[in-house]
Formats: structure tokens, sequence, C-alpha cells
């Protein structure tokens, strides 16, 4: 037997909250696609990449530079890493003042 969940919101509200969380995980997607492509070795004139990184570059906001570690895959992974978990945690809670 199942009960049916009530609820003093509607369901548009959870469907935004889909939405803005779904966004979230694009963003944190393309950071991590970047990431795997730079640890890779992919070919940096290939049209892809270059799609790719103009998309990556500008969601990754502030977090490129911000540690320099002297390794340059070490550092795309931990900087473009923080912008992909900014993004997550940023539209999660979005998502749950939307709920709200």
């Amino acid at each position: 037997m199942s009960r049916w969940r009530s609820t003093r919101t509607g369901s548009g509200t959870f469907t935004a909250a889909r939405i803005i969380s779904g966004i979230g995980a694009v963003f944190a997607l393309i950071e991590v696609l970047y990431i795997l492509m730079i640890l890779f070795g992919a070919n940096q004139g290939n049209a892809f990449f270059r799609f790719v990184q103009s998309l990556a570059e500008p969601l990754a906001l502030f977090f490129p530079g911000l540690f320099d570690l002297g390794n340059y895959n070490l550092g795309v992974l931990l900087n473009y890493g923080l912008a992909a978990v900014f993004w997550l945690v940023l539209t999660g809670f979005i998502a749950r003042l939307v709920t709200r």
C-alpha cells in the first residue's frame, strides 16, 4: 500500500528545482569533460576541444589560476574541479530555496 505525499507547494516548484539542478549538472559536466580532455592529452587544435574549452573557461569564473601548483595538469584538475563543485553546490542551494 502506498501513500500519496502531501505537500503545501505545487509540483511546479519541484520541476523548477529539477531544472535548476540539471543546469548545474550540465555546467559541472562541461568542466569535468574539459579536465578529462586536458589530462588525457586531447589535441588542442581540434574543433571539439576548442568548443568545450570555449564553454568551460567562462563557466570556471574566477577559479582558473586560483592555485598555481607548478604542475599544469594538477592545476587544471584542482581549479576546474573546484568550478564544477561550485556549480553543483550553488545550483543545489538555489533549487532548495525554490522548493521552500
